[in-house]
C-alpha cells in the first residue's frame, strides 16, 4: 500500500488529491516543519536522498518529484480518465499543461518567494538596494512570464471545462496547487475571469475538499 509522507503545507496535498480522486486505498504519515526555518524534519529527509517533498514509499520503494509520483500512481491504475490515452485529442492539451505546472509556472513561483525573502531577510539598511533589483526583477522577467502562462490558459478555459478538455485530468490536480499559489502571489491573477471559474470548480470537487480534510492546515506562503 501507498504511504504519503504528508509534509505540512507542501506540494505533497496533490498527492492526496490524485489518491482520493482515484478513490484507492492509502496511509498517510503526517510531517510537521521546524517552526523556525520552516524545513522538513531530519526523518522526513531521510527518506529519499533529495529530502524534498512530495515523497511517498511503496514497499521498499520510496518516490519523490511530484510528477514522477503522478505518473507512478497512474501506471498502477490503468485506464483512468485522469490520463488521457495515447492519441487522443486530449493527450497533448494533458502532457503540455501537466508539464507546464512544474517546468513553467512552478519556477516563478519559487522565485517570486525567494526575492521576496531577499527583501525582508536583509539588514534594513541596504534593503531599498535589495528591493530596487527584486523589484526589477520581477517586473522585466517573473511578471511578464507569469501572466503570459495565465493568458494563455484563460484562453483556453474559455473553450473547455479543464485544461486538457471537458473531463478532469491530472494535468488540473497539478496544476491547481501552482493556482492556489498564483492567486496568493499574484494579485493580478483574479482578473482572468476563467481562470477563476476554474479554481472555483476545482475547489467544489469531493475528492479535493476531502484532500484538504486529511492534509491538515494548508496556506500558500507568499513571504
Amino acid at each position: 500500500m501507498i504511504t504519503v509522507h504528508n509534509l505540512e503545507n507542501s506540494q505533497s496535498i496533490r498527492i492526496l488529491w490524485l489518491l482520493e480522486e482515484l478513490g484507492v486505498e492509502y496511509k498517510i504519515q503526517q510531517y510537521s516543519r521546524d517552526k523556525v526555518t520552516s524545513f522538513a524534519s531530519e526523518d522526513y529527509r531521510k527518506l529519499h536522498p533529495v529530502g524534498w517533498s512530495p515523497t511517498i514509499t511503496d514497499g521498499d520503494k520510496a518516490i519523490a518529484e511530484t510528477n514522477a509520483i503522478v505518473d507512478y500512481i497512474l501506471d498502477q491504475n490503468p485506464g483512468s480518465s485522469l490520463r488521457p490515452e495515447s492519441g487522443s485529442k486530449n493527450r497533448l492539451p494533458y502532457l503540455y499543461w501537466f508539464h507546464a505546472a512544474q517546468g513553467s509556472l512552478m519556477p516563478h513561483l519559487v522565485l517570486t518567494l525567494v526575492m521576496s525573502r531577499m527583501v525582508s531577510n536583509v539588514p534594513f539598511f541596504i534593503r531599498p538596494i535589495v528591493k530596487f533589483v527584486t523589484d526589477k526583477a520581477m517586473t522585466t522577467f517573473v511578471n511578464p512570464r507569469t501572466y503570459k502562462i495565465l493568458d494563455y490558459m484563460d484562453a483556453e478555459l474559455s473553450k473547455k471545462q479543464w485544461l486538457a478538455g471537458d473531463t478532469f485530468t491530472a494535468a488540473d490536480i497539478v496544476m491547481g496547487y501552482c493556482l492556489e499559489a498564483t492567486e496568493a502571489r499574484f494579485p493580478d491573477s483574479a482578473s482572468y475571469r476563467n481562470v477563476k471559474r476554474y479554481i472555483k470548480e476545482f475547489r467544489g470537487r469531493a475528492a479535493y475538499k476531502e484532500a484538504l480534510r486529511k492534509n491538515g492546515r494548508f496556506e500558500s506562503v507568499t513571504s
